[in-house]
């Protein structure tokens, strides 16, 4: 606790006002349990009755089951005749079949297979008192107003009911990873259960054969009809190839080349030719050329080989040259013989070189001609080259043609292959699917499962009551413990005053022969002077202590007695803790302080005539104004309000009221002060510096945490002064249900033989 001087609350504003922990607390959760498991119990009891009253009522059903196996076999016949169309089965499949197994298409091939419009045991409604059908018709308002006759269902109607009941009653699941699916159909007979379970695989299958049938029919119409597309395509697409060829001029040789790239071909051949012949006849002039201007009479030319003239001229010259030679070394060079033999060798020579030179000039003549060759081929070479490129480049948009003329082709044979295969499909009955477990007749109800319905059903209750429960603990907002009051509002518990209750109807009974004495009260004003040994009677005595103990060095102690909000309590425990001091032989003085709602006053002065107001106002002596208890020798000042005082706070911080409780304080020990609520007025404020301490009373399980933190909150003097909380109008049956483990009210049985109620 505080000192007076420091002013500082001791609450803190972020503390959470209730139910939060920063960890579970297992001793709280048994609390909880203890005090909530009678709603848990009732609501666990409720929901048991209502699954038993299902169960009592509710209409057997049978479920018929059979198994379906989506064949995967590896028949390679089967695989190529049923290729068509034919996906594998992988689990997307598998759960496409789930799906269709429940689809209406299914449903209506058994409504009419077995013609169940016509079953009245199919058809009979469902007489549960719980049943969907039961309470859709309970919660359709249409339905209470409605003709019988106008509302009476067609054959179409009744089709679909039947189909949508069947629908209602399919359950399809996978067998594990398996390509197995369980079929099961529920129903109120047995035998109507197994049927409609064997007729929904009769017709899954048949409608597989029916779709695949269906699916090649259709590919071949459609594959009929684009092959006369295409076949038309592919037609229009190769008059275009040969119309583009024949307005180019395209016109092809062997092996698809152009006629024009053969011819250039060809003519770079010759060209190739020409100009190694050109070259060899100049090579051949040249030659010639050299040996007629360098005179060489002894050159090889093959031509003057071959020519017969050159060689008697080379043969007469040799045989000259020889006589000659032969003369010159006989008869010296001057020799008449010898000059002739020169002169005919001379001759000689010239008609050689004459004969080269003939034979020069056909070489010549060669070279011209070649020349002439070669150029006219390069012409022809060069004109070609144009000719070939402009069929390069029309050949661009010709190749163009000619592919889409081959796609056309090829997709009109491979249209044409696909239309053959699929109209050999549409007679083949085959299916990747096949029965492998037969519906039998159930020989026992499915359900429903009488001892898990129930349990189930107290398993919800227990939710539901938990639920419940804990909603009224997240509600319970309120002081229950004096843990409570030191966690919230860190002040001491002085203890806990048990509810007391009246049991006279007339609480203001008055000696007649002393007026000037207190009213014998109800049973609440004297509990503690007739049970001074009780649990009430101790707590006001441990609000003594701590009184005693906070104000030692005060002579005559002024107590003030408040509360937050009215009808807590505070004037029975003002009144019961004054007369425990007179009691117990102190010199005591209660002062009924609430001018606007003098409790006390009602309590045990009714009787009076004059009080507190007259002390004050009137300065009347305080004598002349008390009451006084013959038994305990309480002095009471009562306050009789005859009218609405409302400047009651400004009487309390008079200058009248300091000289009334200087004069009390001469006479008396105690000064008890029931004061008013401190939420409503401010009259607790105006009196607190009158004070020496203040004792904070709360009603238990009634006043919220958060109206006393913030009442406290805005008196920060008297909050200073507060030596202890007691919590009043206690129920001790319930309160038993909030006792932790390790706190005091823990162990309540322990230290309760230290009281006696007698």
């Amino acid at each position: 606790m505080l000192s007076p001087d420091k002013l500082t609350p001791r609450i803190d504003p972020s503390r959470d006002t209730g139910n939060e922990a920063d960890f579970i607390d297992f001793d709280k959760l048994i609390a909880i349990a203890r005090r909530q498991w009678r709603i848990v119990a009732a609501c666990a009891v409720a929901f048991g009755i209502l699954g038993i009253v299902y169960v009592i009522t509710a209409v057997p059903v049978y479920t018929a089951d059979t198994s379906v196996l989506i064949d995967r076999s590896d028949n390679q016949v089967i695989n190529q005749l049923a290729a068509f169309g034919q996906l594998d089965d992988d689990e997307g499949t598998v759960l496409s079949q789930v799906e269709l197994l429940k689809s209406d298409t299914i449903a209506y091939a058994v409504v009419d297979k077995l013609k169940l419009v016509d079953n009245p045991l199919f058809m009979a409604p469902k007489n549960s008192l719980f049943s969907v059908a039961s309470l859709k018709s309970l919660v359709d308002f249409k339905s209470w107003f409605a003709d019988d006759g106008a509302d009476a269902p067609d054959v179409d109607m009744k089709r679909r009911g039947a189909a949508e009941t069947v629908v209602a009653n399919i359950d399809v699941e996978r067998v594990g990873k398996s390509y197995v699916l369980d079929v099961s159909y529920t129903s109120q007979s047995p035998d109507l259960a197994r049927q409609i379970a064997s007729a929904i695989a009769d017709v899954y299958m048949v409608d597989k054969l029916n779709s695949k049938y269906e699916a090649t029919r259709r590919a071949g119409e459609w594959l009929q009809e684009r092959i006369e597309e295409l076949r038309q395509q592919a037609l229009d697409t190769d008059l275009a190839v040969q119309k583009f060829r024949s307005e180019h001029g395209l016109v092809e040789a062997a092996a698809g080349t152009l006629l024009s790239d053969q011819q250039l071909s060809e003519l770079n051949s010759q060209l190739i030719s020409a100009q190694a012949a050109t070259a060899q006849a100049e090579a051949k002039y040249t030659r010639i050329k050299s040996i007629i201007d360098a005179k060489q009479t002894d050159a090889i030319v093959t031509d003057v080989l071959d020519s017969s003239i050159a060689n008697d001229l080379r043969k007469k010259y040799l045989e000259a040259s020889k006589l000659d030679t032969e003369i010159e070394a006989r008869l010296g060079p001057d020799h008449v013989q010898a000059v002739r033999l020169r002169a005919e060798m001379a001759e000689y020579q010239r008609l050689m070189f004459d004969e080269l030179n003939r034979i020069a000039e056909s070489y010549q003549s060669e070279l011209q001609v070649a020349k002439s060759r070669e150029t006219s081929l390069r012409d022809s070479v060069t004109q070609a080259t144009g000719v070939a490129a402009t069929a390069g480049e029309t050949q661009v948009q010709l190749r163009e043609l000619e592919r889409t003329r081959d796609t056309y082709r090829n997709l009109y044979q491979n249209f044409l292959t696909r239309y053959q295969e699929a109209i050999q499909q549409q007679s083949f009955p085959i299916t990747a699917a096949r029965i492998i477990t037969t519906a039998e007749t159930p020989t026992k109800p499915s359900a429903p499962k009488r001892s898990l319905v129930v349990a189930f059903a107290m398993f919800l209750g227990c939710a539901f009551g938990s639920g419940i429960a804990a909603f009224r603990e997240f509600r319970d907002r309120f002081f229950r413990t004096g843990d409570d009051v030191k966690d919230m509002l860190d002040v001491e518990s002085l203890g806990v005053m048990p509810l007391v209750e009246d049991n006279v109807d007339d609480p203001t009974l008055v000696d007649p022969g002393n007026p000037r004495s207190i009213a014998r009260g109800s049973k609440t004003t004297t509990y503690a002077e007739e049970h001074p040994l009780s649990a009430f009677a101790e707590t006001l005595r441990s609000a003594k202590i701590a009184i005693d103990i906070s104000a030692a060095d005060q002579r005559c102690k002024v107590i003030g007695v408040v509360s937050s909000l009215p009808g807590e309590g505070k004037s029975t425990t003002s009144i019961n803790f004054a007369k425990l001091l007179a009691m117990q032989g102190a010199r005591c003085l209660l002062i009924d302080g609430d001018m606007r709602n003098p409790g006390a006053t009602r309590a045990i002065g009714r009787h009076a005539e004059a009080g507190l107001l007259e002390a004050i106002v009137d300065n009347r002596p305080l004598k002349d104004l008390i009451l006084l208890d013959p038994k305990t020798k309480l002095a009471f000042l009562p306050t009789v309000a005859r009218y609405r005082v409302p400047h009651s706070s400004e009487l309390l911080a008079s200058r009248g009221m300091d000289q009334l409780l200087e004069t009390a304080r001469q006479s008396f020990d105690y000064i008890i002060i029931d004061l008013p609520p401190l939420a409503p007025v401010v009259d607790a404020r105006a009196i607190n510096p009158k004070l020496d301490a203040v004792v904070f009373v709360i009603e238990w399980g009634k006043t919220s945490r958060k109206v006393v933190q913030s009442t406290l909150l805005s008196e920060p003097d008297l909050y200073s002064k507060c030596v202890g909380v007691i919590l009043t109008k206690v129920d001790p049956s319930q309160m038993k249900l909030y006792r932790t483990f390790g706190s005091s009210e823990y162990y309540y049985k322990r230290y309760s033989r230290y009281y006696t109620e007698s």
